[in-house]
């Protein structure tokens, strides 16, 4: 298997739901966009959850040495910001830090971070990721979730930003 694929989980601060609104969905999947357009990563799988994300990527080569999960988890956080202040601000509070050097805390420190070493552990946690809105209850098959993959792999669906993971095994 290439080395370099990381399975990476990003929690909601407190696991509040947080990316409930769809226009924090929106954000994640444009990020996503923006990160894939720009040659930075390979994206193979994710799934965007009411509190927390899952997402299966290996950064590009000259991207190796840069850290893009701190960059994504910035830019989400500050647009998500911009939004809740523009659309709903009494929820500000509820994200607000303790820390000196910012105002506001979105995502829990220290994100899941795992290389994935084999083409079977690739695939369980796809599988996992896929699976996770059925098991939370937001739909009755994998496919039928919208903030997903599973459409890609399981039904076809074309998916602009989606690399199938075969073509870097």
């Amino acid at each position: 298997m290439s080395s370099g694929i990381e399975f990476f989980t990003a929690t909601c601060l407190n696991w509040q739901n947080l990316l409930l609104e769809k226009r924090h969905k929106e954000i994640v999947l444009d990020s996503l966009k923006f990160l894939v357009k720009e040659n930075r990563i390979w994206l193979y799988g994710y799934v965007i959850m009411p509190n927390h994300i899952h997402i299966l990527w290996s950064k590009q080569d000259e991207w190796i040495e840069k850290s893009i999960q701190q960059q994504f988890l910035k830019y989400t956080a500050q647009q998500i910001k911009f939004n809740l202040i523009a659309n709903f601000p009494e929820q500000l509070r509820n994200y607000k830090s303790t820390q000196a050097d910012r105002q506001y805390h979105f995502w829990e420190r220290r994100p899941y971070n795992a290389t994935i070493l084999t083409r079977e552990i690739f695939e369980q946690k796809l599988e996992y990721v896929h699976y996770n809105p059925v098991k939370k209850g937001l739909c009755l098959e994998s496919h039928d979730y919208e903030y997903s993959s599973a459409r890609f792999y399981l039904m076809n669906q074309k998916n602009e930003i989606i690399t199938h993971y075969m073509e870097h095994i």
